[in-house]
């Protein structure tokens, strides 16, 4: 999908009360009038205003995670506020609404964008999808997209990231906040909205998961190949990741994994990465920013490290060595499975998770209060560090230090490796050689799996992504 190929964002959303209930919803068409993906949500209590600006958000998130970075892009809304506030011939005045403007300038200024009005009837295809979102909501239901037959080509929207912060990118549903997908919230179990697009090939750095989950891999599923070690990248027929040696859905027949055709067999054995995301701590349950902040688990999140440590301590694992990151809800976690596997556990400091600084503890909604412009910022680009805090871009640089190492020690061997969402999330972007975008497409759950295995004299494989079957 060239840049110089124009796309159209319609975008829309509404409160019944005013504030009252509220949703939103937007889709995106190609030049040709061709749907390429659909995003609505129920926002909980707001006002009409908010709900636009969030449809707004989402439909412009759902068009990068297209890969069409500097695209020619109308954006056609039958709110004359959004409209006029996004093209700078209105003031943005409510202090509610900034950071929301804020958000979808920043946005916007990725494309080339022609912000157009158009009457309410035209615009009747954003508006189904919100009053959608608002009626399921009604029902105690979650929206769902439905599918979508498009032009090939057309990429896959997905989930955006989640770190310990269950804040981080997708805030609370009730009241002004960034909308997903993209940046959106870390925090485990935050809702996110759902997405249909169209089927084709992912953009670059997206993980392509089940039809039923569009974006991410499915919570509990079981992907082939995290286990044994022989073989090579690409492997049919390798085992799954799942529960008990093969329980999970998707349980593989083989111990071996092979290549495709159009990959050979690998000469050396691979360094399997089993990554271990810990459990649920009181900063989870509140969904509060968890960075260098050192909380312990929870009865609920021991109980989680417990399941993972039974679940890697059978076949297929064969885990021989855990490595840790220093705080204590990682330690925690690495101490349970080396309970079961006998196994000392060693620290890597590089493996903690980013340092949110002033951001510590706060709530999404606390945050976006105290420093929109600041969060803003950050929101859109990962150089950008929090208030006294450390950069996204910071954290790669030592995450990609520590898989260095960890991979050069302990070559051919099959790792746990315990750390936080962010620091896993660098290394399933590393190992895809996606963009740091491809962080905002990704969701990881509390004490979920994911593998990624290393080879000598070909390219790192990703064999799964947030596999929870353990914890159900």
């Amino acid at each position: 999908m060239g840049a110089t190929r124009g796309f159209i964002v319609e975008a829309d959303g509404g409160s019944r009360g005013n504030p009252g209930p509220a949703g939103y919803g937007a889709v995106v068409k190609d030049d040709a009038g061709q749907v390429l993906a659909e995003v609505a949500e129920s926002i909980g209590t707001a006002t009409n205003n908010v709900a636009e600006y969030r449809g707004l958000i989402a439909g412009l998130r759902a068009l990068l995670a297209l890969g069409v970075e500097g695209a020619r892009v109308e954006v056609r809304m039958d709110s004359k506020l959004v409209i006029e506030q996004m093209a700078g011939r209105w003031k943005v005045k409510h202090e509610g609404l900034r950071p929301l403007a804020l958000e979808a300038a920043g946005l916007a200024r990725r494309f080339r964008v022609t912000w157009t009005w158009v009457p309410r009837e035209r615009n009747s295809h954003a508006d189904r999808l919100a009053n959608e979102a608002m009626d399921a909501a009604a029902r105690g239901e979650t929206w769902q997209a439905s599918e979508i037959t498009s032009a090939p080509g057309s990429a896959t929207a997905v989930e955006p990231p989640n770190t310990d912060a269950p804040t981080l990118f997708d805030p609370p549903s009730a009241g002004p906040g960034p909308a997903a997908p993209g940046p959106a919230a870390p925090a485990s179990g935050a809702s996110a909205p759902a997405v249909s697009a169209s089927p084709g090939s992912a953009s670059p750095g997206a993980v392509s998961a089940a039809p039923a989950s569009p974006g991410y891999a499915s919570t509990g599923s079981a992907l082939a190949g995290a286990g044994g070690r022989t073989g090579s990248p690409g492997a049919a027929g390798a085992r799954a990741v799942g529960g008990d040696a093969g329980t999970a859905a998707g349980t593989a027949t083989s111990h071996d994994r092979r290549g495709h055709g159009w990959m050979p067999r690998a000469t050396r054995v691979a360094t399997s990465l089993l990554l271990l995301r810990h459990g649920q701590t009181p900063l989870s349950v509140e969904k509060r920013f968890s960075g260098l902040g050192d909380p312990s688990l929870t009865p609920t999140g021991l109980a989680q490290a417990e399941a993972a440590a039974l679940r890697l301590s059978r076949e297929p694992y064969e885990v021989e060595v855990i490595v840790t990151s220093p705080l204590a809800r990682a330690r925690q976690t690495a101490e349970a499975v080396a309970a079961r596997t006998g196994l000392q556990v060693l620290v890597d400091d590089d493996l903690r998770e980013t340092d949110f600084g002033d951001w510590e503890g706060h709530t999404f909604a606390e945050i976006q209060q105290r420093w929109p412009r600041e969060l803003a910022a950050w929101l859109a680009d990962p150089d950008v560090a929090p208030p006294g805090g450390e950069s996204f871009a910071s954290t790669a640089r030592r995450v990609e230090q520590a898989r260095d190492r960890i991979v050069k020690a302990h070559e051919g061997r099959s790792v746990v490796v315990v750390s936080h969402v962010t620091p896993i999330k660098m290394l399933v972007r590393f190992a895809l050689g996606a963009p740091p975008e491809a962080l905002y497409r990704m969701h990881l759950d509390l004490a979920c799996l994911s593998a990624i295995d290393y080879y000598a004299d070909g390219p790192a494989v990703v064999r799964a992504l947030n596999d929870t079957a353990h914890l159900t």
